[in-house]
């Protein structure tokens, strides 16, 4: 019931742009994205206000090496949004696993767990069964 093919090619590249992504931005400094001189907010653009979301890449970033004033001072939605962002990686990073078959959750004796796993290879965008 393992992929095949083209379909685990592409989800084995996948894995590893989701594997590769938080080291490469560990690896850049944590200024990386500021003062860049690029604006790309519609509203910044547009009306020359900011908006919720202004400053949301250079705040995840300074949180990302752990940098919480610098975060702060760039916006402060990013000590929400962070931890969403690695709620999501996760759940990627968990379905291509479980799809690739290098994870197995099946015989777990939590019901919940059992059910990530079921849901991981049911749900995935790159199915098994196809």
């Amino acid at each position: 019931a393992y992929m095949k093919g083209r379909k685990k090619s592409l989800q084995i590249l996948w894995l590893l742009f989701l594997i590769a992504t938080p080291i490469v931005l560990w690896l850049l400094p944590s200024t990386f994205f500021d003062n860049t001189g690029i604006e790309i907010c519609f509203f910044k653009l547009t009306l020359d206000i900011e908006c919720f979301a202004c400053g949301m890449t250079r705040a995840v970033m300074h949180l990302h090496h752990l940098e919480f004033a610098e975060a702060m001072h760039f916006n402060r939605l990013s000590f929400l949004i962070y931890p969403a962002l690695i709620g999501l990686w996760s759940v990627w990073t968990t379905q291509a696993m479980i799809c690739l078959g290098y994870l197995n959750l099946s015989n777990s004796k939590i019901n919940f767990v059992k059910r990530i796993h079921n849901k991981a290879i049911s749900k995935y965008w790159l199915r098994i069964n196809e």
